[in-house]
């Protein structure tokens, strides 16, 4: 099964982080993704370019609308012809295999971007 056809779990605050081995086989299938740390804390993150900052804007209310029926919320930074998105698990500090599903998601997000 594709990681944006799987459906996201609870996420608790002891839930595994993704590991070593996981992370390298999941980021196969989400390639345009870059592993980022920040504060210490490892993140999924993705710069989509757009034609404008209209464009730009619908494709983050469309991210930010498969987050809230998620309940997993991202970073989204909108800004003329770009969105940068990062996931990561707030709850963990670090990367649930919920990320990867949400990042792949977007990915179809923007493939099916209506341009």
């Amino acid at each position: 099964m594709k990681l944006s056809e799987e459906t996201c779990e609870a996420c608790r605050a002891d839930a595994p982080k993704v590991t070593d081995d996981e992370l390298a086989i999941m980021i196969r299938e989400i390639p345009a993704w870059s592993p980022v740390v920040r504060d210490g804390i490892l993140q999924l993150e993705r710069i989509y370019t757009f034609r404008n900052f209209a464009d730009a804007l619908a494709f983050t209310n469309r991210v930010g609308a498969i987050a809230e029926e998620a309940g997993h919320h991202p970073a989204i930074l909108t800004e003329w012809g770009k969105v940068t998105v990062t996931w990561w698990s707030h709850k963990i500090r670090g990367l649930h295999r919920n990320d990867f599903i949400l990042a792949a998601r977007t990915d179809a997000l923007f493939c099916t971007d209506p341009d």
